[in-house]
């Protein structure tokens, strides 16, 4: 099987599990308390009008048969209405795509930012103080969950240094690099402390290969030895871990947006479990699946680019 065939067979591998995904979510959103018509009408509304607007979104008829059209809507390309916006739930998503889409890149580029050069540096000075230290905050840092650190940066950086916004989007480019930001640095923050473990790691490795080795016997100097070969050596398998911190990136959002105010698309999914939205949070959840299940190709097929030994199968 050639590299690039990992594609279409990793898409074929998916779709059980996006199916999964979408039967799982049908299920959980069933077991919440409460009922959407009342969510909807208020707490006045008579049980007549109730059982009409039930009616009229097929609310009243068994789980199995609405599941079953939900899936058979799914595979026309229809997602279905969302009960509170009356429009497409594929409009009401990619009306606030856009946030949760800034939030994952920045976050991904903060914690490339911060994870590389403290792995390449704790590894050259493996077992020195500076090495220790980036051992420790990475180990501390696994522990500290997202929305801790979010509102201590909001209480830092927003309201008693007051350097950026403690909420919100922003408008424009540099608007939405500065809203942003603390939001991006709180995800960075708790997704390097994988990417600094995993590359040190790997390029300890590599360091004591025998073609390092070589590379100094023939006068190259230390930066060039590990810029140039160990790191690109070791930047395989930190794709995979890569791979697995955008994979989190995109399912910590929810958290990160609700604390931030983010109009993104994990924000829309706590609103929509709020108001029983029940189409929406089904196409919610299937689009995260979704983006997750694309990123874990995107890491096999660099994976394999990168290193013609890696079996695409």
């Amino acid at each position: 099987m050639g590299r690039v065939a990992v594609v279409p067979w990793r898409i074929v591998q998916a779709v059980p599990i996006a199916v999964g995904v979408t039967f799982l979510a049908f299920l959980m959103i069933h077991l919440i308390p409460g009922d959407p018509a009342r969510t909807v009408l208020g707490t006045r509304a008579t049980p007549e009008a109730i059982g009409a607007l039930r009616h009229q979104w097929g609310l009243d008829e068994p789980w199995p048969v609405q599941y079953w059209r939900y899936l058979g809507r799914l595979l026309s390309g229809d997602l279905g209405q969302s009960l509170f916006y009356g429009r497409s739930t594929g409009s009401v998503i990619a009306s606030v795509a856009g946030p949760t889409a800034w939030l994952v890149v920045y976050g991904t580029v903060l914690s490339l930012v911060l994870a590389v050069p403290l792995a390449v540096f704790a590894a050259a000075w493996r077992d020195r103080p500076f090495d220790h230290g980036v051992r420790m905050a990475a180990q501390v840092g696994l522990g500290l969950p997202d929305a801790w650190i979010g509102l201590l940066l909001i209480l830092l950086f927003g309201l008693e240094l007051r350097m950026f916004p403690v909420g919100g989007y922003g408008s424009g480019v540099l608007g939405h690099l500065e809203s942003m930001f603390l939001p991006s640095l709180t995800i960075a923050l708790g997704a390097a402390p994988v990417l600094i473990r995993g590359l040190r790691a790997r390029l300890l490795e590599v360091l004591g290969a025998d073609y390092i080795t070589t590379a100094r016997a023939k006068g190259l100097t230390e930066p060039r030895v590990l810029v140039r070969h160990a790191l690109r050596n070791a930047a395989i398998s930190a794709v995979t871990v890569l791979g697995v911190n955008i994979a989190w990136l995109v399912s910590g959002t929810v958290v990160v947006e609700r604390v931030f105010a983010v109009p993104g698309l994990g924000n829309l999914l706590v609103e929509s479990i709020l108001r029983r939205d029940f189409p929406l949070v089904q196409s919610l959840t299937l689009w995260f699946a979704l983006l997750v299940i694309a990123v874990n190709v995107l890491v096999d097929l660099g994976r394999a680019l990168l290193d013609p030994r890696v079996d695409p199968g």
